[in-house]
């Protein structure tokens, strides 16, 4: 009996060691850190925008969803904040670490945006035109969102990277639980 006992101790011990490893290795490719010269390059293109003015002074502006909303995010998940999108780039077809489709602000309590993250974004038609595969960056691949969609916009690609503001959920995460709108 007491053998059965000490058996059945150690098959459990081995399945939490198990659940373990398998959990650290979820969190780790959730949190990959990316290429840091990518990261690097991101960084150095977008540190002049911290200022949303010179966002506006690019040819950006605010992109809003199908309902009006500016300010994006999902109770319970989190925010992403304000993007302002540079439309002539978003239907270009191409992807450049050096030039995100749009900089995404969180809204501070004082009213001042504060720049969070970058995102590339092209149509998946456009991609798909040329590529077999989904786009990639920071050795991450994109997500698909589908159409219909909240935006309004047809099926595209899309890949959040918080440079700017520490993400909980990881620097590739799209909602980050940080990031709340008013």
């Amino acid at each position: 009996m007491k053998r059965k006992y000490l058996l059945a101790v150690i098959t459990l011990a081995l399945a939490a060691v198990g659940t373990v490893a398998a959990v650290g290795t979820v969190i780790a490719v959730g949190t990959a850190a990316g290429d840091p010269d990518q990261l690097s390059t991101a960084r150095a293109a977008t540190a002049g925008f911290h200022d949303v003015d010179a966002a506006v002074a690019d040819g950006r502006g605010v992109l809003r969803d199908a309902l009006g909303i500016a300010c994006i995010d999902a109770p319970g998940i989190g925010g992403m904040g304000i993007h302002y999108v540079k439309g002539a780039i978003v239907g270009d077809g191409a992807i450049d670490v050096s030039t995100p489709e749009a900089l995404v602000y969180e809204p501070q309590a004082d009213g001042r945006l504060k720049l969070g993250a970058v995102e590339y974004v092209v149509f998946k038609a456009d991609w798909d035109a040329n590529h077999s595969s989904p786009p990639s960056l920071f050795g991450q691949t994109f997500n698909f969102t589908p159409s219909p969609n909240r935006y309004g916009l047809p099926p595209f690609y899309s890949l959040h990277a918080w440079i700017w503001e520490h993400n909980p959920s990881g620097m590739f995460a799209p909602w980050n639980p940080n990031v709340t709108c008013p």
